[in-house]
């Protein structure tokens, strides 16, 4: 595992520690932080094979070009990845839309 891939796989960790520990107390956050875990880890598995991106977009349709279309990984796990962007950006810029504990919880899941 490269080096940059290793830094990526180390701040999905913290940030699904992060997600757990915000629960409680900020669901917005913890979909936020459950998404960003989702995000690094797979920017490292993209990483890992000499893949990089500037944008979530592009990093959203590799997963589906890349991992989904090709059978790596299961429609499911492509559905999951996608709704942790939603409750993501409903997290981060929902205005008076907010993500409630169930959603919170279930990205933390995923």
């Amino acid at each position: 595992m490269t080096l940059e891939a290793r830094d990526l796989w180390q701040r999905a960790e913290t940030s699904l520690k992060a997600a757990r520990a915000l629960l409680s107390i900020d669901p917005d956050s913890a979909a936020s932080r459950a998404y960003y875990a989702a995000f690094h880890g797979v920017c490292a598995l993209f990483c890992s094979e000499d893949k990089t991106f500037t944008k979530h977009s592009a990093v959203l349709a590799a997963v589906h070009r890349d991992l989904v279309n090709t059978g790596r990984w299961s429609k499911e796990l492509g559905a999951d990845y996608s709704s942790l962007q939603v409750l993501r950006q409903i997290g981060d810029y929902g205005g008076d839309s907010h993500v409630d504990a169930h959603g919170a919880e279930r990205s933390v899941r995923l």
